[in-house]
Parts: C-alpha cells; sequence; structure tokens
C-alpha cells in the first residue's frame, strides 16, 4: 500500500510538471509582435503579464507529502522494517511517541529478522518464535539500553562476532583483569604471523606466573536469555598461545560459562605441554566447543595463565595472543 501511495504521487507531481512544461512552451513560441505601435505593445504587455499571472496560480503545486504518522499502526511497522537497526534506533525512535513504540516493541525487529532468507537466517526466526523474549523481565541490561532484546541482537549481531575485547593486546590491557608475576605482562609485536588476528601483537608473561580474566556478559552482548536457553547455542572459544624460540614455557587455559549469580555452570580447562628452548617458534591453537550447556548460561569467564620456565628476568615467558568467545547457532 506505501508502494501504491508513492506511484500516486508520484503521478501527480509528473501531471503538474507536464503542465508547466506545456505552459513554458506555449510562453516561449508564441509569435514576436513587429509593430512599432505603442498602443499594440502596451496591449501585448498586458496580455503577458495577465497570461503569467494566471499561470503561476494554476501550476502552484498541492501540498501532496504523506504524512507516516497517519498510516495505521500495522502499516507504520511494515514501513519502519525496512530502515536499517541503527538508524531505526538513532533517527526514527526519537520522531514521536507512536514511533517510539514501534521501535521498542519485538513486532519490527521480527519482521527484519525474517528477511534473512539464508539457513542460519531462517532458523533464528524460528527459534526467536519459539522462544520469544520475556518482556516483563526488567535486568540491568535492559535498564542501560531501553530497548526490547530482539532490538539489542540486531543492533549488535552477536552471532559469529568476537565477544572477547581487546584480543590480541592492541589497545594495551583494556577490558582484561590482570594480575601480574616476575615482571608481569607486557605487550609486544608477535614473532611470527597469527592468520586471522585483528592485531599483530600479542601478551607476553615473565619469570612468575601471570594471570588474566575477561568477563563476557552474553546478554549485554545481544544474545536475549531465551535464545541461550534454546539448546540451539554453541560457544566457540579459541586461543593461540607460543613461546620465544630461545625460552622455554608453559601455558594454562580455563574457560567456565557462569550463572546470572555468577556460579560456575561448566568448564573446559587446558594444559598443553610446555614449549621446550629452541624447539619451536611462533604460536599454537587450542579451542572447544560448549554444546547443551543446559539453561541459565549469562557469563563467559575466559582467563589464561602463563610464565617461563628458566627464570629469566624480562619478559621471556608464555605468548598468548587472538583469544576469541563465538556464539553461533547450531542449524540442523
Amino acid at each position: 500500500m506505501a508502494e501504491r501511495l508513492g506511484h500516486k504521487e508520484i503521478q501527480a507531481w509528473d501531471s503538474t510538471f507536464s503542465e508547466l512544461h506545456v505552459s513554458c512552451s506555449l510562453s516561449n513560441h508564441r509569435p514576436v509582435n513587429t509593430s512599432r505601435s505603442p498602443e499594440l505593445t502596451d496591449s501585448s504587455t498586458t496580455c503577458t503579464r495577465t497570461m503569467g499571472a494566471r499561470t503561476s496560480r494554476r501550476l502552484q503545486p498541492a501540498d501532496k507529502s504523506m504524512d507516516l504518522g497517519a498510516l495505521p499502526p500495522e502499516l507504520l511497522v511494515q514501513v519502519l522494517s525496512h530502515v536499517p537497526p541503527h538508524a531505526l534506533v538513532t533517527r526514527c525512535r526519537p520522531v514521536c511517541r507512536a514511533w517510539r513504540n514501534v521501535v521498542d516493541g519485538p513486532t519490527v525487529w521480527l519482521l527484519q529478522l525474517a528477511r534473512d532468507r539464508s539457513a542460519q537466517g531462517r532458523a533464528l526466526y524460528a527459534v526467536a518464535q519459539r522462544c520469544p523474549p520475556d518482556a516483563a523481565a526488567v535486568t540491568k541490561a535492559y535498564e542501560e539500553l531501553p530497548l526490547c532484546a530482539l532490538a539489542r541482537y540486531c543492533l549488535l549481531a552477536p552471532l559469529g562476532r568476537n565477544l572477547i575485547f581487546n584480543s590480541c593486546g592492541e589497545r594495551g590491557f583494556r577490558g582484561w583483569e590482570v594480575e601480574h608475576g616476575g615482571n608481569g605482562w607486557a605487550v609486544e609485536k608477535n614473532v611470527i604471523l597469527v592468520p586471522g588476528a585483528p592485531s599483530q601483537t600479542c601478551f607476553v608473561t615473565s619469570f612468575e606466573w601471570c594471570f588474566k580474566r575477561q568477563v563476557v556478559d552474553l546478554v549485554m552482548e545481544g544474545v536475549w536469555q531465551e535464545l541461550l536457553d534454546s539448546a540451539q547455542i554453541e560457544i566457540c572459544v579459541a586461543d593461540w598461545w607460543g613461546a620465544r624460540e630461545n625460552c622455554s614455557c608453559v601455558y594454562r587455559l580455563r574457560v567456565r560459562l557462569l550463572d546470572v549469580d555468577e556460579n560456575e555452570v561448566v568448564k573446559f580447562s587446558a594444559s598443553p605441554d610446555p614449549v621446550f628452548q629452541w624447539t619451536e617458534k611462533g604460536c599454537r591453537q587450542v579451542s572447544h566447543i560448549f554444546t547443551n550447556f543446559g539453561k541459565g548460561i549469562r557469563y563467559v569467564s575466559f582467563e589464561q595463565y602463563g610464565r617461563d620456565t628458566r627464570s629469566w628476568v624480562g619478559h621471556y615467558g608464555t605468548l598468548v595472543t587472538h583469544s576469541s568467545v563465538k556464539v553461533r547457532l547450531r542449524v540442523s
């Protein structure tokens, strides 16, 4: 219906411009008065002025701008569902109360999900219909951004995105809880290129155990709680670690899934064999996929440990970089 209204409006304007074009053509092609008679000249001038005044009044285009506020609510939702998520929140939501109610509600966002016809998009839309977010649930996350959970999902696009902030140390230690041992953690350039890393830098440990941790709030990142509880979500974690060629080191990784009270529900631990001096140079990857972890998961605690084994002063211990936590939908 919105498209038909636009088409009629265009037709009306085309008709008006056609009249203007014809009138201008007649005015431009009227016979030239070659007579020197003052009377004829005055008469011709008067006629031209009169025609010009009459033409300007007739060709004044009517105000045909369409007022979207006059649309029925169900049609307004359809129109706004074609607006990109960021513009929908920053540009459309402040317009008026009716538009704000549409943006804050779930329907416009469900329509956006329905347009993704990929296998993952269809699966996600089916889950969103089967396990919709609880509109009555008021959490700290929703208070900070007063939008429905589906809006948060569409804005933040959490599936497949690395939810670890500052994974390679390109922003120093921002986002990490750090405990320094020996000479503490440091950030250096990679010894060897790490594939897919957003930055070719790494964290380096010292001669005593160094520890750092980052807790990812999955709901704050855009995954609504009912989607996490749907048994169709997988949480993929990975880390790259290695050693300097001239010094051996040890490395530990622990990833814990926590509930809303930060109690541990599921845990994964990795303790690879130490890397010995002069045996290898570069990084290797540790990864794990959490599946069927039950209901109530809210946080992912990503924890790393490392040190060198020769007690050298400085930063000769474990190199860690390109840490990742990714949420994906299992498509059956």
